[in-house]
């Protein structure tokens, strides 16, 4: 049997505290008629932007829960836009600290879980007869920007 050693949580304390931020997006493609209902305000299960604006800021707060080696990071700021493109609905967050760490995985996990709570509520718009999902996809998750002080 071979043995594997495993880093735990990386050992920042020697690092500077400096500004921090950090910009990611993706986007969730949908249908017209699903963009419409969106837009009109008509989804069963309520304000789309809203909520997945929600789940956004628990998501970027929750970050280190849900990505193993991410450290809890005192964020100090979370900008969260929702724009269309055609039927792709896009999100951008932005995410804002002094720490010393960096912050894209905040941004990139705050992006994830708002086109996951827009898609959860317009799924059912989506479904093909068969109950499968031709179009719609959640696509383009990348980092936009970083910044690091000094």
């Amino acid at each position: 049997m071979s043995e594997k050693s495993v880093e735990g949580i990386i050992n920042i304390g020697g690092k500077p505290v400096v500004e921090r931020r950090a910009t990611a997006r993706g986007r969730v493609v949908l249908q017209t008629a699903t963009k419409a209902a969106i837009d009109s305000g008509s989804i069963a299960k309520g304000d789309v932007l809203e909520a997945s604006t929600v789940a956004v800021l628990q998501a970027v707060k929750d970050t280190p829960r849900i990505i193993p080696h991410c450290h809890p990071i005192p964020l100090e700021g979370t900008e969260v836009d929702w724009s269309w493109e055609g039927t792709s609905l896009w999100c951008t967050v932005t995410v804002s600290a002094h720490y010393k760490t960096g912050i894209e995985m905040e941004a990139l996990t705050g992006v994830a879980a708002g086109l996951l709570c827009a898609f959860d509520m317009v799924k059912s718009l989506e479904k093909d007869a068969g109950g499968q999902y031709p179009g719609a996809r959640i696509t383009d998750l990348e980092v936009v920007e970083k910044f690091k002080g000094t």
